[in-house]
This record gives C-alpha cells, sequence and structure tokens, in this order.
C-alpha cells in the first residue's frame, strides 16, 4: 500500500502544471485576433442574395480581400438601418458597401473604396421631370431607404421625411413607387436603378430619366469597406493592405470587368 507522504512530490507537480496552465492559456487567447463580423444590405448588383448565396461585385472584392489576407469570416446581409446601427455601435463590425460621405468621415475607420457609382434623382419616362438644380427637388416626392446616405444626403440639404422623402427599407419597394406613379422621384445608384428596372422586365433606358446628377455623393470615390470604431486599428491596417494587394494584382480589375 502506497504511503500518502509518497504521493506528495506527484501532487506537487500536477498542481504546478495546473497553475501554468492557467496563466498561459489567457495569455494566448488575447493574442488571437478577434472575430469579425461582416454585414451589408440588399444593393444589387453591389450586394446581392441569389439562389440563397450573397454575390456581387462589392461581395466578390470583400472575399478576395479576405482570401488575400488569411481571415474567415462570414457576411450578413440584412435592412441597411440595422446594418448600419451594428457597425456604428458594434465591435469588429466591417460593413460594405458604404459611402463615405463627410458625415460618415469620423465615424467609422476605412478600409478603402471597392465598387464606383454615380448618384441620380431618377424620374419615370410617363412623368418626366428636368430638374435644374436640387432645391427643385423640394416641390415633389422622392423615394429613399432608410439611413442611406442618399436619404441622408437629402435631409442634409433639409428635406424633410414624410413630407418630401418617402422612406423605405428596400431599393426594389422604391422602383415600384416610380413606376406606379406613388412618387415623382427616386434618389439611387445608377448600376442599381438600372438592374432593378431590368428584373422588372422594364427597358432602363426607355424607362429611367435622370432628371438630376449628384456629384456631392460621387466624391468619395465610390462605394467602400469600413469598420466600426470599435476595431483595434491593426485589423483596420490589415483589409487596407489586403484591398491594396488585390488591386495590385490584378483581382480587383477582373471583378470590376465582370459586374460591368
Amino acid at each position: 500500500m502506497t504511503s500518502p507522504l509518497s504521493l506528495r512530490p506527484l501532487l506537487d507537480v500536477l498542481l504546478s502544471a495546473a497553475l501554468l496552465c492557467l496563466l498561459v492559456a489567457p495569455a494566448g487567447a488575447a493574442d488571437a485576433p478577434p472575430a469579425i463580423r461582416i454585414v451589408t444590405e440588399e444593393l444589387p448588383p453591389y450586394n446581392m442574395t441569389q439562389d440563397g448565396k450573397l454575390t456581387g461585385m462589392s461581395t466578390e472584392v470583400v472575399q478576395a480581400v479576405l482570401k488575400q489576407i488569411g481571415v474567415q469570416a462570414g457576411i450578413q446581409s440584412m435592412p441597411w438601418a440595422r446594418a448600419y446601427d451594428l457597425a456604428l455601435h458594434g465591435e469588429n463590425i466591417l460593413i460594405y458597401s458604404i459611402t463615405r460621405s463627410p458625415d460618415r468621415e469620423a465615424l467609422f475607420k476605412w478600409v478603402g473604396s471597392i465598387a464606383p457609382c454615380r448618384w441620380y434623382l431618377f424620374s419615370y419616362a410617363n412623368h418626366r421631370l428636368t430638374l435644374q438644380q436640387l432645391e427643385d427637388a423640394k416641390r415633389f416626392q422622392t423615394a429613399t431607404v432608410n439611413e442611406d446616405v442618399g436619404e441622408q444626403y437629402l435631409i442634409s440639404k433639409h428635406f424633410t421625411l414624410g413630407v418630401q422623402l418617402q422612406s423605405s427599407n428596400r431599393y426594389e419597394l422604391n422602383y415600384e413607387k416610380l413606376k406606379l406613379g406613388h412618387v415623382d422621384l427616386w434618389i439611387s445608384d445608377e448600376l442599381n436603378a438600372r438592374y432593378l428596372a431590368r428584373k422588372a422586365g422594364d427597358d432602363p433606358s426607355s424607362v429611367l430619366v435622370q432628371s438630376l446628377r449628384l456629384p456631392e455623393l460621387e466624391d468619395s470615390g465610390g462605394f467602400s469597406m469600413a469598420f466600426s470604431k470599435k476595431t483595434p486599428d491593426a485589423t483596420v491596417q490589415r483589409f487596407q493592405e489586403g484591398l491594396q494587394a488585390i488591386r495590385d494584382n490584378g483581382t480587383y480589375d477582373a471583378i470590376a470587368r465582370k459586374w460591368n
């Protein structure tokens, strides 16, 4: 029979090993990069769900950056207002396609531009409007998307929700409103507007009227990727380097040719 005294050295060794594991494990966990959550909206042809799979030009650029830097992360599509709120207040949240407007500059940590865009106030062919300046649009009803940069831009120019602006959560609804005459104007990026018109069975060149171009919304260089403020700078820099790398190696240009 083994005496209790003879077990003491073995117990001391096991206890020391256990304490060492407790000390080392948290340090290793702290060194691991934080998990990243990626959010976006349904904005075809930049980001859209087809056959249960998220695709589009911006989505492919984001996926190429993830592959370039060796990061695995899922992408969630949701109404823009929800995605925007998550990126505004959450930790380690990456949002795309987001316009880098002056009002948003200090709200996020910006990775870079991922897709070009051209913004217009559109009218419909059977109710054609010609606007000389933005102020002229205040006499009409304009369809917007909740918390979208187009809506934020018009509000900053003293348009009022529920008066001149009719907000919704989906871009497709705004095209339907315009087509049915429920609104007079629709603020949208050109590629998105043309895509939705074609999806509805219409020829965008025949039905969409570019009533007024909005170059102020294009000054930022198009749609971007951005992180929430509560994201380590090292993570942001890693994505910036990944985006630059796919521009340098031709991957970005190949994706752009596919979708334009």
